[in-house]
């Protein structure tokens, strides 16, 4: 089976990444990818310029175009003739109108991506998602069928992410979050709940930086947080050292926004990975993969009186962190390993490829 892989992030973006492995275990792939640090839409139009001509003079048993692909799906749909596999990752038209409110629903902006969205998922053969949630969402929202659609977990890479064992346990104790400070991860939830638990031996580290990161640095300093530490954006090999010796790990998203409850957050999958105990958001997304109390510790999106609590509980309790991070690492090889994630996306493959 012959494969074009298109994607407009860069391939080590850890959604392109993992399908691009899925795709590996049953085909040859051709891959055209963006460039991390340009704008989608530059890398858009780049991936659709080299992409063209093979699609032109190639015969491939299907075309598949990744995150992020809307612009490259429009630029491309006229030349393309193979079956096609759009993994849609997110909605455009709720990540600009609701999730950073840049532009009005009913604005041109707003149209624009709605027409986006619905039109992309039309002429795609078959669309994926990465939730049950993330699903209806579109189903409801586009008024599209359900048919079109398949879930398919963010997984993370198994090469990188490996299992350890818990760490000696620290003095105080270390607590992980990172993020690139969007407002749907709620790293102002995670600040209010720090300044709840400064009398317990915990350190907060928070890796990352985004849109967001100069407010929440000034925010902490407000709340005068000696409990918290910031530190910018790491390697994933780096990531993956740092969540083996954390005690704890904050996975999110604490946003109580709706899109932040319809996704699972990718940290999720990568802390579940190395075999850490997670605190998750009590949300849609998260609870079809996790249950409280047994794989993850459930909090209210937006609550941090909650989370602080959540923290307490954990710091307190060496066994309970030890059997969510064992059921965890086990829920993880059940049902998003890279593994399991390539026989879903093959089976999916090949029923689209039966169609008539």
């Amino acid at each position: 089976m012959r494969v074009l892989f298109l994607a407009g992030r860069e391939i080590e973006y850890a959604r392109n990444q993992v399908l691009l492995h899925a795709f590996q275990h049953f085909a040859h792939v051709d891959v055209i990818a963006g460039r991390k640090g340009r704008s989608l839409s530059v890398n858009g139009l780049d991936v659709a310029r080299r992409a063209a001509p093979l699609l032109l003079r190639s015969r491939y048993d299907l075309v598949f175009i990744g995150f992020y692909g809307h612009l490259i799906l429009r630029l491309l749909a006229p030349v393309i003739r193979a079956p096609l596999l759009f993994d849609a990752f997110v909605s455009t038209y709720d990540t600009l109108c609701f999730d950073r409110q840049l532009y009005a629903p009913g604005s041109p902006a707003g149209r624009a991506a709605f027409w986006l969205d619905r039109t992309n998922c039309l002429r795609a053969d078959h669309v994926l998602l990465d939730t049950r949630s993330h699903v209806d969402y579109f189903v409801e929202t586009f008024n599209l069928p359900r048919d079109r659609f398949d879930a398919l977990p963010v997984g993370c890479s198994d090469v990188i992410f490996t299992p350890a064992p818990p760490p000696a346990e620290n003095n105080p104790l270390r607590v992980l979050g990172y993020s690139t400070f969007l407002p749907l991860h709620g790293m102002d939830v995670i600040l209010d709940a720090a300044a709840q638990v400064g009398d317990a031996p915990l350190i907060i580290k928070l890796i990352g930086d985004g849109p967001l990161h100069a407010q929440m640095r000034e925010r902490a300093e407000r709340l005068g947080l000696t409990n918290v530490t910031f530190a910018p954006p790491v390697s994933p090999t780096t990531l993956a050292q740092e969540i083996r010796t954390a005690d704890i790990c904050l996975g999110g998203h604490f946003s109580s926004g709706d899109k932040a409850g319809r996704v699972i957050p990718g940290k999720i999958y990568q802390m579940l990975a190395v075999g850490r105990p997670v605190i998750a958001a009590d949300a849609p997304g998260n609870r079809e993969l996790l249950t409280h109390g047994e794989t993850a510790w459930f909090v209210p999106p937006g609550d941090a009186d909650a989370l602080a609590q959540a923290l307490r509980a954990l710091a307190d309790d060496g066994d309970l962190r030890n059997r969510l991070a064992r059921a965890g690492r086990e829920r993880y090889e059940r049902c998003c390993s890279e593994a399991v994630i390539a026989r879903r996306l093959q089976t999916i493959v090949e029923d689209l490829l039966r169609r008539p």
